[in-house]
């Protein structure tokens, strides 16, 4: 567990439900709930470039506070980028404004990916470390904090493709050319991500999600040799928090990563319905989801209905209250609002 001493956690709702624990409503939290649709957010970021507010820790903090002074969720997650661990294997990260994340030298050959070694992770990404201490210690107890890691797999998408892509397809190409260099750089993106998790946790992380955004773009049977041994891996290295899984868009492996990842919880996108996730996972995890994000653009009254569904749907126990990916840039905060304080005032439809 931690080596710091923190104050008392004075709202758990969340874990207990990732614990499987009775609770009297679902906890609720967004993705990227730190950051881009917040006016102090946008105030921050036109007076510093991406990689300064995620490497300073007092900015890190600031911003994974934002969202809890303003819509009082039941979770904070650090604010940071998936796109860390590549930064510290080397590769040169840059956010091109209206592009998205660039890699000025992606991996282009099987020399390129076997000399990838993951070494001193922990050290060279201390200012997130730092931002999970300093951010624990401000909250003072009112929510747990969320420390988070993109998948292997995931990463791999990024450093091999050298930029987002809707399709991934030198990625992929690349998978199936040098599947031997692929294998190692696989394995130490998953050294990487364990360490990297691990240093979270010792900093005060009570809780860590593992974002594999573009598991949907793989086939059942790849993603089971090239993305579900990671997941197993990762999970089960963390042992002092709980974990949570969103293999986004791969609704065919719920079952799978139900009974075999060893994960908390799984989170869920909106591709797919509640009974279905639960009719998969057959208790055996803690659900997280699925509130399309672009629902959010409804007016409020009609978001607190829809979510008000969602959780009849997925039912109160097990269960956490989230979007089906992160919120959209122009969603109003009210919106956002509507959505949360649905959530918090959820009744059972026995009692309304």
């Amino acid at each position: 567990m931690s080596n710091q001493t923190f104050p008392e956690l004075k709202n758990d709702l969340f874990l207990r439900a990732l614990r499987g624990e009775p609770v009297e409503r679902p906890p609720v939290w967004m993705m990227r709930q730190a950051g881009r649709y917040l006016p102090q957010y946008m105030e921050l970021r036109r007076k510093y470039s991406f990689f300064e507010r995620v490497e300073t820790p007092e900015l890190a903090c600031e911003i994974t506070l934002q969202p809890i002074d303003e819509l009082e969720p039941d979770a904070a997650i650090i604010f940071s980028d998936i796109l860390t661990v590549p930064q510290a294997l080397g590769i040169d990260v840059q956010m091109i404004p209206g592009r998205g994340p660039v890699m000025g030298n992606r991996i282009e050959t099987e020399d390129d990916a076997f000399s990838v070694f993951a070494e001193d992770i922990a050290e060279k990404l201390h200012y997130v470390m730092d931002a999970i201490t300093l951010t624990r210690k401000e909250l003072n107890g009112r929510v747990p904090l969320i420390g988070f890691a993109g998948a292997p797999w995931t990463l791999f998408c990024y450093m091999v493709q050298g930029e987002g892509s809707k399709t991934f397809d030198r990625a992929k190409s690349f998978l199936y050319q040098y599947p031997d260099a692929s294998a190692h750089l696989i394995k130490e993106l998953t050294r990487a991500t364990i360490d990297y998790l691990a240093a979270q946790v010792a900093a005060g992380a009570q809780a860590v999600q593992v974002f594999d955004s573009w598991a949907g773009l793989l086939s059942p049977d790849d993603f089971n040799q090239w993305a579900l041994p990671s997941l197993i891996e990762i999970t089960a290295s963390v042992k002092e928090v709980p974990v949570i899984l969103f293999a986004k868009g791969a609704w065919y492996a719920l079952e799978r990563l139900a009974f075999k990842s060893g994960a908390a919880a799984l989170g869920v996108d909106w591709t797919l319905s509640p009974e279905f996730a639960r009719e998969k996972t057959a208790g055996r995890v803690s659900l997280q989801g699925n509130f399309d994000p672009s629902h959010l653009l409804a007016p409020p009254a009609e978001i607190e209905q829809m979510t008000r569904r969602m959780i009849d749907r997925f039912g109160v126990q097990g269960y956490i209250a989230n979007l089906g990916h992160g919120i959209l840039p122009h969603i109003p905060v009210d919106h956002a609002r509507a959505f949360v304080n649905a959530v918090k005032e959820y009744r059972s439809p026995d009692s309304r």
